[in-house]
């Protein structure tokens, strides 16, 4: 089956006593077992049954076969959100006196996680220029425990081979792990790049508008140890399993995903070349340009898609902040890939609480505006960014 049938049509695990189309909200905790051998057989991971919803939900794991189906994993791991997804990630595949290779160029609260968060536990990051390669090679060594990065960076919008880090990566034995949130996993397939874990936010594009929050793992299987760490160790000892609600609204968001997203990205298109030709804007900055420096390698990489976030950047801070105070339309929130188009001015929010080397360092603008994509008629918002402008 294509892709956007997998997503709707994937089959339930089991058959629903009363015949529901759309997999049901399982609002419960525990789950009654036939005799004590299927119960000691379930706990112990003997076979595939729910045994408590911290770990194992019916509503949960049928977006996870979903997804598996759609990318071809080895598992899926449905997280509370997508730093859950990262954290356990990091954490599965992290010790004492190991070190990560990452960029500069991350969220700001991935940045903190491997800066800040992680060097308390004796994990260090070696932080480089991963489109650099040659720099990338100096820099993995006999400790390192893998290669991290965002395929679209945020918001400098920075793209890596994808395909040349994994050859690094896999010449250490070491996976290489991409935050994939950019662009949908329906659009590409992260795995015949190279990666081995895709991390992903479900908060943006499979929420279907904002209406949840959550993250997953996408484990193609060729680090056993970590997908046992990730199953035995985070989900059962740190608890940040995805909720059946969640699972719920975001198996919705799934099924109709493909068609607000060729709407989003159309709508980032025409809007990008708009505000171009716009007085009062600077630059704007979209890997979808054909003269954007990193287009040719993310059509490669992505095919004809480049996600619908786009960043512009104006005179100075107040600049920025005259235009959003100035919006109407456009919505004032952080978030990416709502249903709304949203403004956020990432160095004084996102990148706020780090200090002004850090944010130099990281290449965050006090002139940058980053921009989410909506499903409006782009005809409204381009009016709103006109009189904004004023």
């Amino acid at each position: 089956m294509k892709k956007p049938t997998i997503a709707i049509d994937t089959p339930f695990q089991k058959s629903d006593a009363y015949g529901a189309l759309s997999m049901p909200v399982y609002h419960t905790l525990a789950y009654e077992f036939a005799d004590a051998d299927v119960m000691s057989d379930a706990f112990c991971g003997r076979i595939e049954e729910p045994d408590y919803s911290r770990v194992m939900n019916p509503t949960v794991n049928y977006l996870e076969l979903k997804v598996k189906a759609l990318t071809g994993a080895d598992r899926v791991t449905a997280m509370s959100s997508g730093m859950a997804a990262i954290s356990g990630t990091l954490i599965s595949l992290a010790e004492q006196g190991k070190n990560v290779v990452a960029s500069r160029h991350m969220f700001g609260n991935t940045y903190s996680l491997l800066t800040k968060t992680l060097p308390r536990f004796g994990v260090t990051t070696h932080l480089c220029d991963l489109t650099n390669l040659d720099e990338v090679r100096r820099v993995v060594d006999a400790d390192t425990c893998c290669i991290f990065l965002e395929i679209i960076t945020n918001p400098q919008l920075e793209v890596a081979d994808l395909t040349a880090l994994a050859e690094i990566a896999h010449a250490h034995n070491i996976p290489l792990v991409a935050d994939t949130t950019a662009i949908p996993f329906t659009e590409f397939c992260a795995h015949e790049l190279g990666v081995d874990i895709e991390v992903v936010s479900t908060t943006k594009y499979l929420s279907g508008g904002a209406t949840s929050l959550g993250g997953m793992v996408i484990d193609y299987g060729g680090f056993p140890e970590f997908a046992r760490r990730l199953h035995d160790e985070m989900l059962f000892n740190l608890g940040a399993y995805m909720t059946p609600h969640v699972a719920y609204m975001q198996n919705l968001g799934l099924e109709n995903l493909r068609a607000r997203y060729d709407l989003q990205v159309r709508n980032t298109v025409y809007l990008v070349n708009a505000l171009r030709q716009m007085e009062g804007i600077k630059s704007v900055n979209y890997v979808g340009l054909p003269d954007n420096p990193y287009y040719e390698l993310a059509q490669r990489q992505f095919g004809k898609t480049a996600g619908c976030m786009f960043t512009i950047d104006l005179e100075s801070k107040e600049a920025c902040f005259r235009f959003i105070n100035n919006l109407k339309l456009v919505h004032r929130a952080t978030n990416l890939f709502d249903n709304r188009t949203l403004a956020i001015h990432p160095a004084s929010t996102i990148f706020g609480p780090f200090s002004d080397e850090q944010r130099a360092a990281m290449d965050v603008l006090d002139t940058t505006i980053r921009i989410s994509v909506g499903l409006e008629d782009m005809d409204d918002i381009i009016e709103d960014f006109r009189q904004a402008l004023l």
